[in-house]
């Protein structure tokens, strides 16, 4: 029978100036998971300040809190190296809610925003908010492309000209001085599905000096996906900069299988010595705005572009019938697999797939209804949605990779509000309840590692993502045989189990599995 976690606090245990040193915190007994993916150990670890002090047998040593891990893991804290918490402008998510219980009871310490080409701009600036007003988590960010290509070209569908890539190039320089990771690219969304790939491999080229990361949600993760893969690693090869397939997934249940292809894509540019990697979250449906089942040429001048063209009879038409192709050839043909994550216009659709939506207005589920419905929400301002359309192979194919990393592509809900997906609740939790506890995907030590080294090695992360003397005290204590993810599609508002300890540089997030309200996170800088 496992001991019950304990807090235990040793008083009248003042610093001498000849004594060893006192520990803030000792973490007694537990199992070390130190992040490399090297087999566990049981032993215990100590605090001091914002550092790991020691690890070992501190059994005679002088601690201000001691905390009982018997039967638990002691990791490093979990690093989401994709990440939508921060959101793309000012008063963000995890600007609005900054204790971000969502992330801390997953044992996330650290995120990695301005993904998928959207990021708060001057980056500077949103590093400097989390600075004076810091969340209970770590910030990083990346600079998104289409957020510069919408200040610089704007969102029409056209090469940018010379000064223009010229003014881009220096947005991007400007962003790595400030601390930028980095930049991303969401080559499914306008602007940046408007880019060509020359565009892209310019301003890589940005970035490989700063030993930047070029991060992409690729071109098409359906019909195209080994193309979009070769294009990722073309700018990798043109640019010099590392590259990462973000929530890679191939998606249509008769394409399913294809990740053996892309994976060895991937394998064929490292021996070549590119250097290609990439992230997956553990669930078979992916969430992102309704506009992806709609055809690109459509989308030139954004949304309003979109709703202007669905005013025009000839147009709309035509967008039909290739939103109807795309439920068919994407979707696998069923209105049910499309859900609706949020509508700001209708918060009572939220949770109704398509054909829900079919049923209420007393029409039959198909396609060509499913496509209809699409349109008009579109044109009432449009809504997040889920979409169940990948195969579970897949999923632990790319996750069991060698060069994949964990990423939850999830934010800081508010909660209660809307359906939206499960994995901004139980992305790390699940990867440690499924892929190691019950599927046996992934050892512990390799699923750890996904969470922790392998990101803060992609990132420069010198001192996170391994337990080691000298190295940042973020930390996290969970128990392996009850860590659990339990927010589902249907029921996503709910919090992870399992975690009982976070530490953020030293200062407890969660205790004995509950918020303490502290707010110990940091601005994250690339090279500082």
């Amino acid at each position: 029978m496992k001991k019950p976690l304990l807090l235990i606090l040793a008083m009248g245990l003042l610093p001498q100036a000849d004594a060893q040193p006192v520990y803030s915190v000792i973490l007694e007994n537990g199992l070390v998971v130190d992040g490399t993916g090297n087999a566990s150990f049981e032993a215990d670890v100590g605090l001091i300040g914002d550092r790991i002090g020691a690890i070992g047998d501190l059994s005679r040593a002088r601690a201000a809190t001691r905390v009982d891990a018997t039967g638990h893991v002691v990791a490093p804290g979990f690093i989401d190296i994709h990440s939508h918490a921060v959101g793309s402008g000012a008063g963000g998510p995890l600007a609005a809610r900054p204790h971000a219980e969502n992330l801390i009871r997953q044992g996330v310490t650290s995120v990695f925003g301005g993904q998928d080409g959207s990021s708060p701009w001057p980056v500077g600036e949103a590093l400097a908010f989390f600075d004076v007003s810091p969340a209970a988590v770590n910030v990083g960010l990346f600079a998104g492309h289409g957020t510069l290509r919408a200040r610089i070209v704007g969102m029409d569908d056209r090469e940018a000209d010379p000064d223009e890539l010229s003014a881009m190039r220096a947005a991007v320089r400007q962003a790595m001085h400030q601390g930028a990771y980095g930049l991303s690219s969401g080559l499914e969304y306008a602007p940046g599905m408007f880019a060509s790939t020359d565009e892209l491999a310019a301003l890589s080229e940005e970035i490989a000096p700063f030993g930047g990361l070029y991060i992409s949600h690729v071109r098409d993760e359906g019909g195209a996906l080994m193309d979009s893969v070769d294009e990722l690693i073309a700018i990798s090869r043109a640019s010099g900069a590392a590259a990462q397939l973000t929530h890679h997934k191939i998606i249509g249940k008769h394409r399913w299988g294809g990740t053996v292809e892309s994976l060895a894509r991937v394998e064929e540019a490292r021996r070549a010595g590119l250097d290609i990697t990439l992230d997956v979250y553990p669930y078979t449906a992916s969430s992102t705005g309704l506009t992806i089942l709609f055809p690109g040429w459509a989308k030139d001048g954004g949304l309003s572009g979109l709703q202007e063209r669905l005013a025009d009879p000839q147009h709309r038409a035509r967008i039909r019938q290739d939103v109807i192709a795309h439920i068919h050839s994407e979707r696998g043909g069923d209105p049910a697999t499309i859900v609706a994550a949020r509508c700001g216009f209708d918060d009572s659709l939220a949770g109704k797939s398509l054909a829900d939506m079919a049923r209420d207005a007393g029409l039959e589920t198909s396609v060509e209804n499913a496509a209809d419905i699409a349109i008009d929400l579109v044109e009432r301002g449009s809504c997040q949605g889920v979409f169940h359309s990948m195969g579970e192979e897949d999923v632990a194919r790319v996750m069991k990779s060698e060069h994949a990393m964990a990423a939850s592509d999830g934010g800081v809900p508010a909660l209660g509000v809307g359906s939206p997906h499960p994995r901004s609740y139980g992305t790390f939790a699940r990867v440690l309840a499924h892929y190691v506890r019950e599927s046996g995907t992934l050892t512990l030590e390799e699923a750890v590692a996904r969470m922790t080294s392998r990101p803060a090695a992609r990132l420069g992360l010198h001192d996170r993502g391994e337990l080691r003397p000298g190295a940042v005290a973020d930390v996290v204590v969970f128990d392996p045989e009850r860590v659990q993810d339990l927010a589902t599609f249907r029921d996503p508002h709910r919090y992870a189990v399992g975690v009982s300890y976070v530490y953020v540089s030293g200062v407890a997030a969660l205790q004995d599995g509950e918020p303490t309200g502290a707010r110990p996170g940091k601005s994250l800088r690339k090279g500082r």
